[in-house]
């Protein structure tokens, strides 16, 4: 509120040294505009207001996902480089999610296929190490929601799609929203990204497994 009210104080200093210099007939019109701006400061909600911020467990959280290698189910792990976490649980949609994964520290089941994964072929992390989530829309409330956002891998950005489900925390109590828990389930197609390869191997249809373990911001 602080920096709004600095704002509405700078655009009223403003308007008075502008009507006061210019042409006589131009004042009205710049009078009117200075209007609208002042309306339009004072009227537009900030976005995220009652968005509250988390600070992720990254020693409690795991971002997995699996494959097939030769016909086979295969898992693998990617650490969580950084992320911003701001819940509204009164309001699910207002809130927004951007997590990057450290791709180059990824593993993924076994040396071959790490090592794989990590060539230019498929996620190409000596050129791309990181791998970016931005969420653009979330729908639904704390029962169940969808989370859609833009997710970048080899600097190649598509929209997807992830199931979502919140949970307390163990030994947490009814009502208490310091400590929550946040699973989010779907799929990717590897090659809408350019990680082709090794096709006669590894399937396009990756799966993933994510459980965010955060805590409120003190």
């Amino acid at each position: 509120m602080g920096s709004r009210t600095g704002s509405v104080n700078r655009l009223f200093a403003i308007t008075f040294t502008n009507l006061c210099s210019v042409d006589e007939s131009w004042r009205p019109i710049v009078a009117i505009m200075r209007l609208l701006a002042f309306l339009l400061i004072c009227l537009s909600p900030p976005a995220f207001a009652d968005a509250v911020p988390y600070l992720l467990d990254r020693d409690r959280s795991a971002v997995a996902f699996s494959y097939l290698f030769s016909g086979n189910p295969t898992e693998g792990q990617m650490p969580v480089a950084a992320a911003e976490l701001f819940l509204d649980l009164d309001d699910i949609p207002n809130s927004n999610i951007a997590v990057t994964l450290n791709a180059d520290a990824a593993r993924a089941g076994f040396i071959f296929a790490t090592e794989a994964m990590k060539g230019a072929s498929v996620l190409n992390t000596r050129d791309f190490p990181t791998i970016s989530f931005r969420t653009t829309q979330i729908i639904g409330d704390l029962s169940g929601a969808t989370v859609t956002g833009d997710l970048t891998i080899r600097g190649i950005t598509r929209q997807v799609t992830l199931d979502a489900k919140l949970f307390r925390q163990r030994g947490t109590v009814a009502g208490d929203r310091s400590r929550l828990s946040v699973l989010l389930t779907g799929q990717v197609n590897r090659n809408d990204f350019g990680a082709s390869g090794w096709s006669g191997y590894v399937g396009p249809d990756i799966d993933l497994k994510i459980l965010a373990r955060m805590n409120i911001a003190q």
